[in-house]
């Protein structure tokens, strides 16, 4: 399955690993794991992986948009890892579709996504 939900060690944040090319079958994956999650108080911050993502078959398109409008209010922070400017673009459109803050990082900055998201 190209997308997996963990829980940062030690940390206060989810990060959501994505690769190759996301289907449908999917995200009806993620969402089970999604929701299986402890629930915490608060807010979410996520780092969300992007590296080695190779985009949305139509369907999982559609439920990214219908996770991201459901979810919209419960998350704090997302920084999104990518390899490819395309995944920058990405980062940027999502803003409307959320009241976390957000901001891109080059596969190169991980590090610094990371503490960014611990601040």
């Amino acid at each position: 399955m190209p997308i997996r939900v963990n829980e940062a060690s030690g940390e206060h944040y989810l990060v959501v690993h994505v690769w190759a090319k996301l289907a449908k079958a999917d995200y009806e994956r993620f969402f089970l794991q999604f929701a299986e999650l402890p629930q915490r108080p608060g807010k979410l911050r996520v780092l969300f992986d992007m590296i080695g993502f190779e985009g949305w078959d139509f369907g999982a398109l559609s439920d990214e948009i219908k996770f991201d409008l459901k979810h919209a209010n419960d998350f704090e922070r997302i920084a999104t890892v990518g390899d490819n400017q395309w995944e920058h673009a990405m980062a940027i459109l999502i803003k409307p579709f959320t009241k976390a803050n957000t901001r891109y990082f080059d596969a190169t900055q991980y590090a610094a996504a990371r503490e960014w998201l611990s601040e």
